[in-house]
């Protein structure tokens, strides 16, 4: 017989009262004996077990839980084997009552609740049941059934307050403030309600929902933790520095000196299977990934498949967890006068499909330092080490909700994905000096130049009969007959590593190294993991922090900024030097020697009318910050540009300000630099189209090389000549850049309450954060908490659809580099405009051209690579809609 009677929402009615009785008579035909059995019902949700004729006043009273539909607690057999790859009926997200929703919270938080009893009675237990998290299951369990008053039927004293601390982290509620609203809340109530009198009883109730942290204390001068087997020690071993502060005798509690906070990644990872919402998704990157030549995801490139070639035991169970790494360090109190740094290590997924992996309700926190580590980072991975080691070697016994059974879970970290500084402390390789390059390492071209160190060379990647390697006063003065830098393979570095010696970590330690160590600093703890040498990417080169860098170089140069522009006294004098480029050489006909404004520099004229172009820019709500705001016309520069400022201004407002304020050899090759970032950074890429910016990118150096003087070529600007490398081996860049992790630590920078103590604030943030996330009503219902729409979407929701640049001038920024037709556009680019209620221009409303000719109008001015519009084929244009209400009046176009 059907199910569907039990999402029947009419409890009277004659197909759910016959469903009912064929569930008991199926009930006593699989139990024979039993006189109690597991009530389904909304309210028991198969916790509680009561007599047969009990349940079935349960089901017609509250009605059976709506996902209920394979009655395998009651003795139905489920073939697993068959059903692992197939959506399962009762992975359904429950609708309609919360506190349903919340019973199966609570489900996900203690597998043990809902495993299936096999005929022999034994249970498929997930772990041996503990008995204090026996405990917490059971005063979940009474909290979620008790009523928040007598007589209540929406709101369970659990449902409450889960809703609750929802709108605390959302509004970013203080603790009295919070203590507060319950106190009016719980007067408002009737006398004999249940809601909890403060915060911190609220919080004891969440309490088994949550995942915890560690405290580790740790060495003053950062030499060692007080772990493990130093665990008993008060005094550090390296530097003879005290564990605990000095306090009065009077004192009981010894404060530590240093606390790192350490939150265990196998509790965080078994959750993502043990979670209705995220178990079928980790299986993606295998089960329903498309292999084609497009890269969507970093599944798609060449290192995570040469992994799985080189461990296939690891890679034969798709539920194995591929995890990335991200560090930074920011500024919890939100002012520069504070010399105080927080570093937090997080950890995030790979497994899952592109609209939720990097997102912030997938990422673990796992470490929390005090203060900048430096090289000693090492120091406080030590932890997460061991435990990542112990993931790779034995793994965790997780249960898998989607399929109803146990598996070994096992763990390995992919990459890493850090900003420049953050590089060098976790690669071991100084990103300063000579030799700082990264990737290149020891066989760098580089020199002195102008008073810094400068990164030359990129002719050694054109091809060997290359004409450019030829000339030499265009250039450096020299010819170039030297091929690119050897790449370096893991277990090449890891024998080299090996044959060096490097000082304890420590503050007290010499930081002076011997020439032979070259640019290493210490060796990475990540060798220690088994697999770590056989990566091919161990660490990215972050493109957010690169792209800002090169914008503000670039900028800085051609509008001549004083502080930012390359181009300087001692950039001149060191052409003289050089005996290259006598044009840009000191001016020294009159009695003061002055340098003269360079070709490649605007005029004043020119630099003001392409700073009042920028500041009259508007762009749609959501796209870019206004970057207005930053111009400053009178002093001819911009101020407090921020990172994704730069990234639009570089892509979308830079090659159509400059094509007619500077010379055409200056224009082209920064136009070929806007493409390539834009290229770069796009959601999915192709194969063919990353070897085409490899060569693109080569002749995009070499051309700066002909222009600007060698005080120009920073570390940043050389380093864009690996990402196109590091595209193809990992895939779309945005898995790999630092704006998730930016964004996460303006997140935790807000929950800093307590100044004093502004690590202990975010962690305990953290922890709640995570406890509600897991719920799943606050996922469902507040998308894990992310801010509310745009006021303009919500006062114009009719307008959303819309392109925000009607004009054609944006097109001939890549018309002439680009030969694409609307043809090789997706199809989805191509049909949407068929479905999208777009307005006609102000000119063919004028004319009152038919939709045909306006369709073809549009047609004729697509650009090439539509950044917010797309294109259609001429035959759909006869499904376009009714013309819609007008439009208010359109910004002037930019100008050309």
């Amino acid at each position: 017989m059907s199910r569907r009677w039990i999402q029947n929402p009419n409890r009277c009615a004659d197909e759910y009262l016959d469903g009912i009785e064929d569930f008991i008579e199926f009930a006593r035909r699989h139990n024979p004996g039993a006189t109690r059995i597991r009530c389904p019902c909304r309210r028991c949700n198969n916790t509680l077990f009561e007599s047969i004729e009990n349940v079935g006043f349960h089901l017609v009273r509250n009605g059976m839980i709506e996902t209920y539909s394979i009655w395998n607690l009651h003795g139905e057999q489920v073939d697993h084997a068959s059903s692992s790859n197939a959506p399962r009926v009762d992975n359904v997200e429950p609708i309609g009552d919360p506190n349903d929703q919340v019973m199966g919270i609570i489900q996900d938080a203690f597998p043990f609740a809902s495993t299936n009893i096999n005929q022999e009675g034994e249970e498929d237990l997930p772990t041996p049941i503990d008995s204090a998290e026996f405990e917490q299951y059971e005063k979940l369990l009474k909290n979620a059934n008790q009523e928040l008053y007598p007589g209540c039927e929406n709101f369970s004293v659990l449902t409450a307050i889960v809703e609750l601390m929802h709108g605390k982290i959302k509004y970013r509620m203080s603790n009295l403030c919070f203590d507060y609203f319950l106190g009016v809340f719980k007067r408002m109530l009737p006398t004999d309600n249940c809601l909890p009198k403060d915060h911190k009883h609220a919080q004891k109730v969440l309490h088994g929902l949550g995942l915890g942290y560690e405290k580790i204390h740790a060495c003053k001068n950062n030499c060692m933790l007080f772990y493990k087997e130093h665990e008993t020690l008060d005094t550090c071993p390296i530097c003879n520095e005290s564990r605990f502060k000095m306090t009065s005798q009077n004192r009981t509690t010894k404060i530590p000196q240093k606390v790192m906070r350490y939150l265990p990644l196998k509790p965080r990872l078994q959750r993502l299977y043990m979670s209705t919402h995220t178990a079928t998704d980790m299986r993606w990157h295998k089960e329903k990934r498309v292999d084609d030549d497009v890269m969507r995801h970093p599944a798609d490139g060449e290192a995570w498949k040469e992994f799985d070639r080189t461990f296939p035991e690891f890679a034969a169970d798709p539920r194995n967890v591929r995890l990335g790494l991200a560090t930074d360090g920011f500024n919890p109190y939100g002012v520069l006068n504070q010399h105080h740094s927080t570093w937090p290590i997080f950890a995030f997924p790979y497994n899952l499909p592109p609209w939720k992996c990097m997102k912030k309700e997938y990422m673990m926190m796992t470490v929390l330092i005090t203060e900048d580590p430096g090289r000693s980072i090492d120091v406080y991975l030590r932890p997460l080490v061991d435990e990542l080691k112990d993931l790779w070697t034995n793994g965790v016994r997780t249960y898998d909700k989607s399929t109803g059974r146990m598996f070994t879970l096992r763990a390995a970290v992919m990459w890493t994905v850090n900003d420049f500084p953050a590089y060098a402390m976790v690669s071991g390789w100084s990103t300063k000096g000579y030799m700082a390059c990264p990737v290149c390492k020891e066989d760098v071209t580089s020199g002195w130049h102008a008073g810094k160190v400068c990164y030359l060379g990129h002719r050694r990647w054109l091809p060997w009969d290359h004409e450019w390697r030829e000339k030499d006063k265009e250039f450096d003065g020299n010819t170039e007959r030297r091929l690119r830098p050897r790449e370096w393979s893991g277990d090449e570095i890891l024998e080299q590593l090996n044959r060096l010696d490097f000082a304890p970590f420590g503050k007290t330690v010499s930081r002076t190294r011997p020439s032979t160590h070259l640019n290493w600093t210490h060796k990475p703890m990540f060798f220690e993991l088994p697999y770590w040498s056989k990566l091919k990417l161990r660490h990215n080169l972050d493109v957010m922090h690169v792209e800002k860098n090169v914008f503000d170089t670039l900028v800085g140069t051609i509008l001549d900024i004083e502080g930012k522009t390359k181009d300087t006294i001692k950039a001149r004098l060191d052409l003289e030097r050089m005996g290259i480029r006598r044009g840009l050489w000191m001016n020294r006909d009159s009695d003061k020697v002055r340098r003269d404004l360079a070709f490649f520099s605007m005029k004043p004229n020119d630099k003001k009318e392409f700073l009042k172009f920028v500041s009259s820019v508007k762009f749609p709500d959501g796209y870019a910050s206004n970057i207005a705001r930053c111009v400053n016309v009178d002093g001819g520069k911009f101020t407090g540009l921020k990172s994704h400022d730069c990234h639009v201004f570089m892509q979308r407002l830079l090659p159509v300000g400059i094509r007619h304020l500077l010379p055409e050899d200056v224009v082209k090759p920064i136009m070929l630099l806007s493409r390539f970032f834009s290229q770069l950074t796009a959601k999915t890429l192709r194969r063919t189209d990353m070897f085409q910016l490899r060569h693109d990118i080569v002749q995009v150096l070499c051309k700066f090389e002909m222009i600007f003087p060698p005080a120009f070529f920073t570390s940043m600007i050389h380093v864009m000549v690996h990402l196109p490398e590091e595209a193809l081996l990992a895939g779309p860049v945005n898995y790999r850049w630092m704006y998730p992790i930016e964004r996460l630590l303006g997140e935790l920078k807000k929950s800093v309450r307590n100044r004093a103590k502004p690590e202990g604030s975010i962690i305990e943030a953290w922890v709640q954060y995570e406890s509600l996330t897991f719920c799943g009503i606050v996922v469902r219902r507040a998308n894990s908490i992310k801010s509310a729409e745009t006021t303009r979407a919500l006062l114009l929701p009719h307008f959303s659809g819309f392109s925000s640049f009607p004009q054609p001038s944006l097109s001939a920024v890549t018309s002439a580099t680009s030969g694409a037709t609307v043809a090789s556009l997706p199809p989805c680019h191509r049909s949407l405009l068929a479905t999208l209620p777009l307005p006609l221009p102000p000119c063919h409303r004028r004319c009152h051209l038919s939709h045909r000719r306006c369709h073809r109008s549009h047609l004729a001015t697509l650009p090439p690579q539509p950044p917010c519009h797309l294109a259609t084929s001429a035959t759909a244009a006869a499904t376009l809609p009714p013309q819609p209400p007008p439009l208010p009046p359109q910004p002037p176009p930019l100008p050309l």
